[in-house]
């Protein structure tokens, strides 16, 4: 298959180690699934390789250089695959390929027989991975970034969005106040990061990974996956080791409150690039409305309480 980046692709690829040589004869190209970057699956030198090449206007919000390193320590962690060259300046990475298995979906996580906690496994084995993850994800001082991004384009909010976060300003103390544990994250745990093959999964993409509170990872991947109450159980059970308490069920759930309030930002500021991967603007106001019914639920309260403990 021939793509208008073939070129590109070649130059990348001869600098990885072992395929100097090739040309375009050597070479099957197969386009991959991604929202706001160019992802390529490439047959060479008997070899299967993924080839990741940044979207347009991503260099405004995430820093390549944490991202290859975080990447790396995945790696070493035993959850992502091997970066085999990568550089830091354009974004590019070019990865080992995962083979037998299946990209998962929303769909997915609900047929697939403990999908759930085979994703809280992998998450764990993440959590312990043996080295510490660049940067801090800083959950309100993204907001703030997001919303000053955003400042500089020509969008707008939806409706109540300021004074939803506002609201959500109770929320930053009690987190201050109960901190969890930080540890290497991904972050961005959409269903079409993790991988399965029935046994076990992997995790790709660590564009937005950073050191974080363990359980943003857990309730951001219930929101992705729709996950229903008892699968939550079961994937926090399979994380855990044993089933979840009051306070880490209401922590998860604040978490998919909140990122819904920060992934509303972060797909305006796909909508304002003009990302044509989708709807970006419906993306937006549905997560936010999500969000402001979480957060208006009577359940809510329960949580938070929980949490304070």
């Amino acid at each position: 298959m021939r793509d208008e980046n073939e070129t590109r692709i070649l130059e990348v690829l001869r600098k990885v180690e072992g395929f100097a040589g090739i040309d375009a004869a050597d070479i099957d190209i197969q386009r991959m699934g991604g929202l706001t970057n160019l992802v390529y699956r490439v047959e060479v030198a008997g070899r299967s390789v993924v080839v990741r090449i940044p979207g347009q206007g991503t260099e405004d919000y995430i820093d390549r250089k944490v991202e290859i390193h975080n990447t790396r320590v995945a790696h070493e962690a035993g959850v992502a695959p091997a970066v085999l060259w990568a550089d830091s300046a354009s974004g590019v990475m070019v990865n080992e390929c995962i083979e037998d298995i299946v990209t998962m979906t929303p769909d997915l996580f609900q047929s697939r027989a403990r999908a759930p906690a085979r994703a809280g496994v992998a998450l764990r084995q993440l959590h312990n991975a043996p080295s510490t993850f660049q940067f801090r994800f800083e959950l309100f001082a993204m907001i703030d970034e997001y919303l000053d991004v955003l400042s500089q384009k020509e969008t707008n909010l939806p409706d109540g969005y300021h004074t939803v976060v506002a609201e959500a300003q109770p929320i930053k103390q009690l987190l201050s106040d109960k901190p969890g544990e930080l540890v290497p994250s991904h972050c961005d745990p959409l269903c079409e990061n993790f991988l399965d093959d029935g046994d076990r999964m992997w995790i790709v993409d660590f564009e937005y990974s950073g050191m974080n509170d363990a359980l943003w990872d857990l309730g951001d991947l219930s929101v992705e996956a729709g996950l229903t109450a008892s699968q939550d159980v079961e994937m926090l059970s399979a994380y855990f080791g044993a089933p979840p308490t009051a306070a880490q069920m209401g922590r998860m759930v604040i978490y998919k409150a909140m990122c819904d309030l920060l992934w509303t930002l972060w797909g305006l500021i796909q909508h304002a690039d003009g990302n044509p991967a989708e709807d970006f603007w419906a993306y937006s106001v549905g997560r936010f409305e999500r969000c402001k019914a979480l957060m208006t639920s009577p359940e809510f309260a329960d949580h938070l309480s929980a949490v304070r403990g």
